[in-house]
């Protein structure tokens, strides 16, 4: 289900992108100035493609491979701090990155001022974006507790039925080194993972065409270095959840190649459309403006609520206070790292 969703919006995405691209420019382009050459420019989109790809697969399967390393387990501290830290990251892309470039093509001097000055559009659809994802949140969760007939009296591994049932939709309990997860937990990572990695598909799409239409060589070559730290550390925070939610072989390889895959995908179809996509058309404008808004609401949503909340307000953390002390100085860590990448990119 996870891999299907992800491929219907991402090819819902290109679509979208790919008539945005056919639009006529009518304000003079971002890429104008002095440092302008195709040539170079293609090389260091060529890098950007192989080098986002790298650090993007070895971002997301850091957590993933953890379980060779004790250390790095689950229930270990450390797996605490780190999932804090790319938490942090993930919180930071929403507030500091996704969110500053909607409100820049929405605000667009290329864009009438009525209605797009009147009305702050990108805090209303990110608004809008976070309540909906509150409500996939909620109503996943319910569906499939339903039909999994999932209730806090069959979550503690004793029921029958919750075992017959675990057996065959891969919820079962899973033993971790020192507690037994629950299907209902379990189930709610699942649903987790799957919600912030359409987010992030969603924004990889649309920073990577913005890059790979760019002719512009002194822009392209900071944003390098920043989208890889960018990649590794929010892959960092996927792969966290992927870790939890314990998927099967399949389902994280495929989750894998969709995070890992997007931003160069989204390059890739950029170089493609790079004569005839423009910047600062309107129509380019207005939805890569609405897809950023969105995606800004969904991450900024489950930084907060599903990663930092669920796990600051868990039994773990409100019972160790140093541990709790420094997990927040991770995550202003994180958040505060990808802050200053903002300086780039």
């Amino acid at each position: 289900m996870a891999s299907m969703n992800t491929f219907k919006l991402l090819f819902f995405t290109t679509v979208t992108l790919f008539f945005v691209a056919a639009s006529a420019a009518e304000c003079e382009s971002k890429d104008a100035g002095g440092c302008h050459d195709k040539s170079i420019a293609l090389k260091f989109k060529l890098i950007a493609i192989a080098s986002i790809l790298v650090t993007s697969m070895i971002g997301v399967c850091l957590p993933i491979l953890s379980r060779s390393v004790p250390f790095l387990h689950p229930d270990r501290d450390m797996f605490v701090l780190v999932k804090a830290f790319a938490s942090g990251v993930i919180l930071a892309t929403g507030y500091m990155h996704v969110m500053p470039d909607s409100f820049e093509d929405l605000t667009s001097d290329c864009l009438p001022d009525h209605p797009w000055k009147k009305f702050p559009f990108t805090t209303f659809i990110a608004m809008l974006s976070a309540v909906f994802t509150l409500m996939t949140d909620s109503f996943s969760i319910a569906y499939f507790k339903k039909k999994l007939n999932i209730s806090p009296l069959k979550s503690g591994g004793e029921s029958k039925e919750l075992e017959h049932i675990g057996h065959g939709s891969g919820l079962q309990n899973v033993k971790g080194d020192s507690k037994e997860v629950s299907a209902e937990q379990l189930l709610r990572y699942r649903v987790v993972a799957q919600v912030l990695e359409l987010g992030i598909v969603v924004h990889s799409v649309v920073i990577g065409l913005s890059l790979g239409a760019s002719q512009n060589p002194c822009t392209i070559r900071p944003l390098i270095a920043a989208l890889c730290f960018h990649q590794l550390f929010e892959g960092m925070g996927l792969g966290g959840c992927i870790l939890q939610a314990e998927y099967g072989t399949k389902t994280k390889a495929i989750m894998i190649f969709f995070f890992s895959a997007t931003t160069p995908f989204g390059i890739a179809l950029g170089i493609g459309l790079s004569n005839v996509y423009s910047d600062t058309s309107k129509t380019a404008l207005i939805v890569e403006g609405v897809l950023n808004a969105v995606s800004a609401g969904l991450l900024n949503y489950m930084a907060l609520v599903d990663l930092l909340a669920a796990d600051f307000m868990g039994s773990k953390l409100q019972s160790r206070m140093k541990l709790q002390c420094w997990s927040y100085v991770a995550v202003l860590l994180g958040a505060g790292g990808m802050s200053v990448m903002a300086i780039w990119a």
